[in-house]
Formats: structure tokens, sequence, C-alpha cells
């Protein structure tokens, strides 16, 4: 990863929502223990620019207003775009500070920026005629039709014997709104928090002069750090998660960790259902399309709690074109 003479290397570092923890406490924590690491790249002569999930936050922030709005209709509920903006903001607040403390460490004064992100996804995509992504709060059966009698665009599943909960879209990423800012940014030496929690989704009103309105939906995660990537011409997607490997046969006897992997065989074993529908295979098909993009892209996929082994290239797995 060092870069001695020439233009520095981009990098897009992803850092998984569920690998933040789940309690503010947790958040700050791994932040300050994962910071030095990110600066780390930086002072090999990269630039960088990053990204998270937000799973666990999100819906921490949509069950206090709808736990709120419960006790006392007089305080909102309030829906996902919403939500999402806020763990954006939140989220990326812990980062600043996380950096500011491992920047004042090492004697730098670099810049950090959080950009509120907002993705635009195409109204016609399939998904929303079949929201599967499941989100928010277990409700009973009795819960689930008082809500459905009070919002009936909404719907529900029975979610595992658990309870009921509300699903929404999980559409592709088309374009990053604001990717003219983020760029701005890069070009004037921040280090940018962009994206988070995959973007707020947003759609054309052309009822309103083509301005954007937020929708409830999810954007994947690491497709949105991939479009990230792309759109910044990065030549490295990090994506930080759990686990330090890839790995075939996860959780069996015979698991087998992979430390390189070219796309093509990412692909053949992503098809094949080696990785987790709902974990690890979105972060390897992620992968596939950065790489696959443009020559000489690489992707590694590593736990966060090895950062530096990770981007130093000691640990994690690297998916690179063939």
């Amino acid at each position: 990863m060092t870069k001695a003479f020439g233009k520095p290397d981009r990098v897009v570092i992803a850092l998984g929502g569920n690998a933040l923890g789940d309690t503010p406490e947790d958040q700050i924590r791994r932040v300050r223990e994962v910071a030095p690491a990110l600066l780390g790249v930086i002072q090999q002569g990269n630039e960088i620019i990053i990204t998270h999930g937000n799973g666990p936050q999100v819906g921490m922030i949509q069950k206090a207003f709808a736990t709120a709005h419960a006790a006392d209709n007089s305080i909102p509920a309030m829906d996902l775009p919403e939500c999402g903006a806020m763990s954006q903001g939140y989220i990326g607040y812990h980062l600043q500070q996380g950096l500011g403390v491992a920047m004042h460490k090492a004697y730098k004064r670099w810049h950090v920026a959080t950009v509120v992100t907002q993705i635009e996804v195409d109204p016609d995509d399939p998904s929303f005629d079949n929201p599967t992504k499941p989100i928010g709060q277990f409700l009973t059966e009795e819960e689930m039709k008082e809500e459905k009698v009070a919002h009936p665009d909404m719907t529900y599943v029975e979610d595992s014997g658990r309870g009921w909960r509300r699903v929404v879209a999980s559409p592709e990423p088309k374009k990053i709104v604001e990717a003219d800012s983020i760029l701005n940014l890069l070009d004037n030496e921040f280090i940018v928090v962009a994206c988070g929690g995959g973007g707020v989704p947003v759609v054309r009103d052309y009822s309103d002069k083509g301005a954007y309105k937020g929708v409830a939906a999810v954007i994947d995660k690491d497709m949105a750090a991939e479009l990230l990537a792309e759109d910044c011409d990065a030549d490295v997607l990090f994506l930080l998660t759990a686990v330090e490997h890839v790995a075939v046969n996860f959780g069996k006897p015979n698991q087998r960790d992979l430390d390189e992997i070219t796309a093509e065989e990412a692909q053949r074993l992503a098809d094949a259902g080696e990785f987790g529908k709902g974990s690890m295979e979105p972060k390897v098909r992620a992968a596939i399309k950065f790489v696959n993009s443009r020559k000489g892209r690489l992707c590694i996929i590593g736990s966060l709690d090895k950062a530096s082994e990770t981007m130093s290239g000691l640990s994690g797995t690297r998916i690179i074109s063939a």
C-alpha cells in the first residue's frame, strides 16, 4: 500500500455497522480503536473516504421514536429516510471525534467532514413491488394490525416466530447526489465520511419540479460503498466487518479461509451459494463489481478488530482481477 512517489491511491474504507457495536459507548470505543489504522493509510501516502453500515444504529433510532410515539402521540413517529439521515449524523460525529483524538496523538492537523448523503434509486426498481428487507422492532399480531390500519401502504411479515416486522424495498443504488461535494472535499485534502448506511434512498418528484424526496427503503451498504468507490475513482476498497476472512463452509469443521481469490473465482463461489445471503455474499458481490470495473483495482475484506493488519495486507481476503 505504500506510495513513495506520484499520485496517491484513493482508498474507500467501509466499516460494518454490526462491527461498530450495539451501543453508543461501544461505537465510540471501537471507532477510537480503529482510528489510528485509518490514519495509517493516509500516512502510507493515500487519500481515504470512509463509509459505514448502520443496521443496529438506525434500528435503535427508529425504536426510540416508535416507543416515544406510543407513549405520547404528540411525539411524531419517524420514518426510515429521516432515521437513516440521523444515523449518518451521529456515526459521522463519532468518527470525526475518534479521528480527531488519533490525529492529536499523531500531531497531525488533517480535516474530517461528514456528508449526509442521498443516493438516487429508480422508482420502478422491482424491489418496490416485493419488499423483503426487515426493519424496526418486532410487533405482536395485534400491534401489526393496528399499524396496518394507520399505515395501509406498509408491508409486514412474520419473522421466524419472533413477531411481525415491517419490510421495505432494497433497490439498486444509481447515483450519489452529493458526489460533487465529496470530490471537492477530497480535492481539498479532507478525510470524508459519506454514504453511511447505504445513503438515504431518494427518487425524483416531478410533481415538485424534479426535487428529490426520500423513500422508505434500504440500500445495500456494500453496494453503496462500491458505487462510492467507483464515483470517487478509488484504487482500493476495504470492507471491514466482524470476521477476519471470507471463508467457504463457514462455521463448519471443514471451514476454509480464503487469503486471495480472483473475481472470477469469487463469482463462481457466490453463485454456488458458498457465502451467507445476508452477511458475506453482498460484500463479495460488491468486491467483484469493483474489481471488474477497472484494471488494477483491489478489494480487501477483513476484520475491523484487525484493521491495521488488514490494511497492511497481513490479514483479510484479497479479491483481485484475473
